[in-house]
């Protein structure tokens, strides 16, 4: 089951692909997805992720599990601003403030940027799936939620790459890397697994909180700050509560 979590969130960022690739960009969806990301992720992390992270660092004295909490997760968001910085945000200003005046140079332009972007996907899915993998170990109810929470931040990332693309055949390809990046990860950690230990799984909960942490407050809820939508956004929250809450009575 845990491997098939990190199969299925990257089947978020293909549905996004081509949704993003058979119809313009629908702007609800988007934001619809934004803010039930952002509902279930800051649910998950307040109620679930801390106290789990912190009682796998149960080390003496108490204060040494709480620093090394903050610093894996301060590495887990310095890691996402990282990945960040090589994945085009959005809408290139080239598209609303100028037309290029070679076609050509335009699908080049394309090209490269959908091939940064690409990369720096996959670098991250395989993280993500290695996180996803390693919070299964600990709770498989987190692990859902997380499975989750994720994947809807995944579908504007698959939007994004869908902009770059203009075959079916490179739809295909880039589908491929994009969804099986995240199972790779999940086969890295199942691999690793014997040597896995407590605090191990308590350092990933916390990389994996620090990674969190960035995408709701830095990706997010900045997205949701310029929004035009933002009763959309709210109905998104609420419903990612809901989710979050049903799935802790379920659980």
């Amino acid at each position: 089951m845990s491997l098939l979590l990190t199969f299925l969130v990257g089947l978020f960022i293909l549905g996004g692909l081509i949704l993003g690739f058979y119809s313009k960009k629908n702007e609800k969806i988007i934001n619809l997805s934004i803010g039930v990301a952002f509902g279930v992720i800051l649910s998950l992390m307040l109620l679930e992720l801390v106290p789990e992270a912190y009682e796998k660092l149960a080390l003496e004295p108490k204060w040494r599990g709480i620093v090394m909490l903050g610093v894996t997760a301060a590495i887990g968001i310095l890691l996402m601003n990282i990945l960040d910085g090589f994945v085009p945000h959005h809408e290139h200003e080239s598209r609303h403030h100028h037309k290029h005046k070679d076609d050509t140079c335009h699908d080049e332009h394309l090209d490269h940027i959908g091939i940064l972007a690409t990369v720096a996907l996959v670098l991250h899915n395989v993280i993500e799936g290695m996180t996803l993998y390693a919070t299964s170990l600990s709770s498989m109810n987190s692990a859902y939620l997380l499975c989750v929470g994720i994947g809807l931040h995944n579908i504007p990332l698959g939007l994004l790459i869908a902009g770059t693309l203009r075959t079916k055949k490179e739809i295909g390809i880039t589908g491929f890397c994009l969804v099986f990046s995240s199972f790779l990860g999940g086969i890295l950690m199942s691999l690793l697994r014997p040597v896995i230990n407590e605090l191990i799984i308590g350092l990933f909960i916390s990389l994996t909180l620090g990674m969190l942490i960035y995408i709701v407050f830095i990706e997010l809820l900045g997205q949701m700050i310029h929004s035009e939508q933002k009763k959309i956004n709210l109905l998104g929250i609420v419903l990612g509560v809901i989710i979050f809450l049903i799935s802790g009575i379920m659980g």
